[in-house]
């Protein structure tokens, strides 16, 4: 049994120390937030805030090239990270109210304790009446580990895993009131990773505003647009809809 239900979840955008200003500049303007008060100390952290909702996006400068990790707030920390230890995951760093592990993939995340969290932002609503919603983050999987991955995540959060819309995709969603679902992505080759998602009513209105903000278009996938921000690092725009996070329906 479950020794804790996630309340709540967090995405990290994780960029290196030295562009971290064009980094958490860039994803308020892109997410329609405002930034917080800097935390920790070299002032690393920053929350992006939306209006009239409760945060659910943070930036932290890193060394090396960055990428993005989950946070995972429940009741009982030191509970829930004993259960991932259970799970395969491993041991990173502890203090009180934070435990950082590494999934058996090599994905690090953490668990911190829940502050109440509970209202998740609508789309975002561009002037020309287009919508989009980061809503998932997808974790980059190496084949080798991938059978490792699938169990693990939807075994740790307690959430639903299906089959994506491609054999290299799996998805594990929480309630419709978590603002952060989970897409592993199987890897060709390669090591483990992870980015952001958004999901836009119409992925090329948002390129283009993207653009006109910093980013730049590295490549077009079947359903996504590739993306790299002023900081240098990739996410993608998917054609899923921001309301329900699913691909349209055929018409």
């Amino acid at each position: 049994m479950s020794s804790g239900v996630i309340k709540w979840v967090y995405a990290f955008v994780d960029r290196p120390k030295d562009r971290f200003a064009q980094a958490h500049t860039f994803w308020t303007a892109v997410t329609g937030t405002r930034r917080s008060p800097f935390r920790g100390e070299d002032d690393q952290f920053v929350t992006l805030l939306p209006e009239g909702a409760d945060a659910f996006l943070k930036a932290q400068a890193v060394e090396g090239s960055g990428g993005a990790h989950l946070d995972f707030a429940v009741d009982d920390v030191v509970a829930k990270a004993r259960e991932a230890v259970a799970l395969g995951a491993t041991p990173v760093f502890a203090e009180e109210g934070l435990e950082v592990l590494r999934s058996p993939g090599g994905q690090l995340f953490c668990v911190v304790t829940w502050e109440g969290e509970r209202v998740r932002p609508e789309p975002l609503a561009a002037p020309d009446g287009t919508t989009s919603r980061l809503d998932q983050v997808c974790l980059d999987v190496p084949p080798a580990v991938w059978e490792a991955e699938k169990a693990f995540w939807p075994a740790f959060t307690g959430w639903s895993a299906r089959p994506g819309s491609r054999p290299e995709f799996h998805l594990v969603e929480p309630s419709a009131q978590l603002p952060i679902r989970i897409l592993l992505q199987r890897l060709d080759a390669g090591t483990a990773g992870a980015h952001l998602d958004f999901s836009c009513s119409y992925p090329d209105a948002d390129r283009v505003r993207h653009e006109r903000l910093g980013a730049e278009t590295v490549w077009r996938g079947p359903h996504w647009i590739v993306m790299r921000d002023p900081a240098g690092g990739t996410y993608c725009l998917t054609i899923r809809d921001p309301e329900t996070g699913g691909l349209p329906r055929a018409r």
